[in-house]
């Protein structure tokens, strides 16, 4: 562990490419999110939204798979379980370009379950093996898997050791392993997230036992600190939730944990991220996409900064949506300013009374 103040946490070697990554997150992890996302790190690895073999195979393919140069390195996930299948959308993912596809294996929702993927995958590692054994044979980019420790109440170990062995002999390399169990009836997908406690423990375990795998540990790690931590027992973390509400926490991961310069830092990091985000909705607009849907993603950026509520407001308010990028933008500036302004003020003030 590098002891540097500047980089307390960058590895001695070249980091694992999935040191450090953002969970697919369904209707948040979409292109847009994801450019954004890269203003704030250039190294962490970006995951896309889940998308089915079938939206692939019979949908808008450009629609799904698009994606800006400039989010790499990027992974598509996958939903499905049909081997030839995966196979041919796993070619679609490396000829658009992608860096890795990954198969779920951890979503407990009702509607993947019907389509018999997801998390019910697990009761199924053969199934799984055979899947991953089609992507692996059709394409050269790393196929990987999302799963969960467990399903329902198997809390064995033996339960993920085997799933782990059995689809790492069909020649998967790579595990990100949420950990907690899939509660498949009763649990709706948030609770599926908070209820089923976490045991972090199986996932080390698992490091332990699989030394020749890259074991990457998920699920409710929320502060760098924690991230540490995990990274003395595990090769990697995904965060989910934490990196999309507080995106801001994501601007010093690429000095902390990789060694490597940040796109952004300080207040007027803050400010130049926003400057270069403003010139993407901009170029949005442009080609007559709302810029609104993108900027959805972004409103977290001003979190614990002053005036940073004002700023969200403005940014949010339907009346404003017929004006520019650039318009909104200064209107949130001058208003998010003014607060902060206000707030120096009464602190002035404060300290002045203190000292008389």
């Amino acid at each position: 562990m590098n002891s540097s103040p500047l980089i307390p946490d960058a590895p001695a070697a070249a980091p694992s490419p999935w040191r450090l990554s953002v969970a697919p997150m369904l209707d948040w992890t979409d292109r847009h999110c994801r450019y954004f996302h890269r203003l704030l790190t250039r190294h962490t690895r970006l995951y896309t939204e889940m998308v089915t073999t079938g939206a692939l195979l019979h949908g808008d393919q450009g629609r799904h798979l698009d994606f800006n140069a400039e989010e790499h390195p990027v992974a598509l996930q996958l939903g499905g379980s049909e081997p030839e299948d995966l196979a041919a959308c796993a070619k679609l993912a490396e000829r658009w370009g992608y860096d890795e596809v990954n198969l779920n294996c951890g979503c407990p929702s009702e509607r993947v379950q019907r389509g018999a993927f997801g998390a019910c995958l697990m009761a199924e590692p053969r199934l799984v093996a055979d899947g991953v054994k089609a992507m692996r044979d059709a394409v050269s980019i790393p196929v990987t898997v999302k799963h969960r420790i467990g399903i329902d109440k198997i809390e064995s170990y033996d339960f993920v050791r085997d799933f782990v062995g059995t689809i790492a002999e069909a020649g998967c390399e790579v595990f990100i392993v949420h950990a907690r169990n899939a509660w498949l009836q009763g649990l709706s997908p948030k609770d599926n997230r908070e209820i089923p406690p976490l045991r972090y423990e199986l996932v080390h375990r698992l490091k332990r036992e699989f030394p020749q795998l890259t074991i990457v540990i998920n699920g409710g790690l929320k502060t760098d600190a924690e991230i540490a931590e995990q990274l003395q027992h595990v090769d990697g973390v995904m965060v989910g939730r934490q990196a999309y509400h507080e995106p801001w926490q994501m601007a010093q991961w690429d000095s902390r944990f990789f060694g490597q310069a940040d796109p952004a830092t300080a207040q007027a990091g803050r400010e130049a991220v926003e400057a270069a985000w403003v010139e993407y909705l901009s170029a949005q607009q442009a080609i007559g996409r709302s810029w609104a849907t993108a900027m959805r993603h972004a409103l977290g950026l001003w979190n614990g900064a002053a005036g940073s509520r004002r700023w969200r407001q403005i940014w949010s308010d339907h009346k404003l949506k017929s004006l520019s990028p650039t318009e909104v933008a200064a209107l949130a500036t001058e208003a998010r300013a003014g607060v902060a302004r206000h707030v120096d003020e009464h602190q002035a003030r404060h300290a002045a009374a203190l000292n008389a």
